[in-house]
């Protein structure tokens, strides 16, 4: 039988009632990993899928040699190590991991419903210790409007690495999205507030939450979930690590959360194999298809679609926002 859907603002409103499941853990601090949700072995699966992806645009690039991880050899990577164009998120082994058994349960359970739509978001392949580029700075933020009240989006990453102490990873301020309306109204002027899903946090209101940053540690096959309203950043791999972290970020969130239009400008995208953020039913913004290197010219290699398209169905029209449910 169908999970009813529930509309955000009214389970926000709702008392958090004990689920003696994982859920209680989420709503506590904001986060969760949720263990073994896809075969480690199918998990490991498509991190080869990923690496294959990488070596079609360069036959120099050896996963097992680290003097070939350079800029010449790889696609061109956003700030955060992530690959958001060349039409990645709609590869076949993109879509299958998006709808993975476990994945798609994991959040028919949390929303309450099994009428799901998922973001078109990008594939992070982050290799440690590249002698070509720097550590990337943190960038504490949250990635909802303080226009937003209550529970709007919840963030997902599908981890097919593992990811220890000294790896790539997700890094969290627990219980840091309880005090989010309570920092804007009481720390920000609402004349600067803006209806950006993305706000960045500088030292001192960091110094305000006094919660001290945890990192996420995960194997292949678990999906960590978060709180867009959680403070949360990327973090680069130490000295230390020789892992190269591979996670595809897919975010699902009930369909009767859409508009007519948010629903219409996400089908559009779909049919063009375009990206979008991690929202899935609103801020649908299309990525450049296109990726620039650092002298402002188009990479030759850019694709406008996929390399292995994947089998479109019913499920995949429909976590598209192409067909209704």
């Amino acid at each position: 039988m169908a999970i009813l859907p529930i509309q955000s603002e009214l389970l926000e409103r709702l008392p958090q009632q004990q689920r003696n499941d994982w859920r209680d853990e989420f709503h506590a601090k904001g986060y969760v990993v949720i263990k073994d949700v896809i075969p480690e072995d199918r998990a490991k699966a498509y991190q080869q899928e990923a690496f294959s992806w990488l070596k079609s645009f360069s036959t120099e690039l050896d996963i097992e040699n680290p003097d070939t991880w350079t800029k010449e050899n790889l696609p061109i990577q956003s700030k955060i190590n992530s690959f958001p164009n060349y039409a990645v998120m709609h590869e076949k082994f993109f879509w299958e991991a998006r709808q993975e058994p476990g994945v798609l349960e994991a959040f028919s359970r949390l929303w309450g419903t099994n009428e799901l739509l998922v973001s078109f978001d990008s594939l992070n392949v982050t290799f440690p210790n590249r002698k070509d580029v720097l550590p990337k700075a943190a960038w504490q933020h949250v990635d909802q409007s303080p226009f937003r009240k209550g529970l709007h989006c919840v963030q997902g990453i599908i981890n097919l690495s593992h990811a220890g102490p000294e790896d790539g990873g997700l890094m969290v301020y627990p219980g840091s999205h309880k005090l989010f309306e309570q920092f804007f109204e009481s720390q920000t002027d609402k004349d600067t507030w803006s209806k950006n899903d993305l706000y960045l946090f500088n030292d001192e209101q960091l110094k305000w939450y006094g919660i001290h940053p945890h990192k996420v540690c995960a194997e292949p096959g678990d999906l960590i979930l978060w709180d867009s309203r959680l403070i949360h950043y990327g973090a680069e791999p130490t000295d230390k690590s020789s892992v190269i972290r591979t996670v595809i970020y897919a975010s699902y969130t009930p369909a009767s959360f859409a508009s007519k239009e948010a629903l219409a400008t996400k089908a559009d995208i779909f049919k063009q194999w375009g990206g979008t953020t991690h929202w899935p039913h609103d801020n649908i913004v299309p990525r450049e298809k296109r990726a620039f290197r650092e002298d402002g010219t188009p990479d030759p290699r850019n694709r406008e679609e996929p390399l292995n398209k994947p089998e479109i169905t019913d499920q995949v029209l429909k976590l598209a926002g192409v067909l209704p449910y």
